[in-house]
């Protein structure tokens, strides 16, 4: 079970230096742990978000029909019983995809009462400035004005979100560069390691920005530097 000091320690690093560390330390090839660029941050400022996944399959763009929230409120209150932050994890499923509105201020503010962080979805989500007060951090394709009738016809299950496949649980970590999936028998080594990859990216910029030293020379400096820090393959 991930603890809620290990969560808090891993945002303390924002998501592309942990997934550099993972690139390293990881049995899982990357193309399985990051989203793809097309899930932005809407809400930059807010920082690093790390959570477990709460998934659902959400329709917002069908036209006709009457909301269905009954399985949306009992994974809510789930969501506060866990008392660990959560990541909501959504796929769009409805008939339009350019038409889906997963999100606005007033769902954020009753996810974020319920211990979520923020949204993540291959839809798009709207009340930006009212997200960002909340504060709900938001990771999206992009901004609409509105949505069909709201169904959620499923919770809990593996999702398909930026290219990447999420269960209920898995690790999430987000900030203005992207979206990752830890694996869980990484989490304690990353912890440990991602000062020191700091620390290693600090030395390699520091001497790649030097101007007396051939490309060739810097990139055996690089191997140096991997193998001073614990890095070397």
């Amino acid at each position: 079970m991930t603890s809620l000091d290990a969560l808090q320690e891993l945002r303390e690093f924002d998501t592309a230096l942990l997934a550099n560390t993972l690139g390293y330390i990881s049995a899982v090839p990357a193309h399985e742990f990051y989203m793809a660029g097309s899930i932005r941050s809407l809400t930059p400022e807010i920082g690093p978000v790390v959570g477990l996944a709460q998934t659902a399959k959400v329709d917002t763009s069908t036209p006709g029909g009457a909301p269905e929230l009954n399985l949306f409120i009992a994974q809510q209150e789930r969501m506060a019983d866990m008392q660990l932050p959560s990541l909501w994890l959504v796929e769009t499923v409805g008939s339009r995809p350019e038409h889906e509105c997963v999100t606005g201020d007033g769902m954020a503010k009753s996810l974020f009462s319920a211990g979520c962080l923020g949204v993540i979805t291959d839809g798009y989500c709207r009340d930006i400035a009212g997200c960002q007060s909340v504060p709900f951090a938001v990771y999206c394709r992009g901004t609409i004005a509105h949505h069909a009738p709201l169904r959620i016809p499923e919770v809990d299950s593996p999702v398909e979100v930026g290219g990447l496949q999420v269960e209920s649980l898995n690790i999430i970590h987000a900030d203005r560069e992207g979206v990752i999936k830890i694996p869980p028998d990484d989490v304690a080594t990353l912890i440990k390691r991602a000062p020191q990859m700091r620390a290693f990216e600090h030395d390699v910029h520091a001497m790649l920005r030097r101007t007396d030293l051939r490309p060739r020379e810097k990139y055996e400096h690089v191997a140096e530097f991997l193998q001073h820090y614990g890095f070397a393959r």
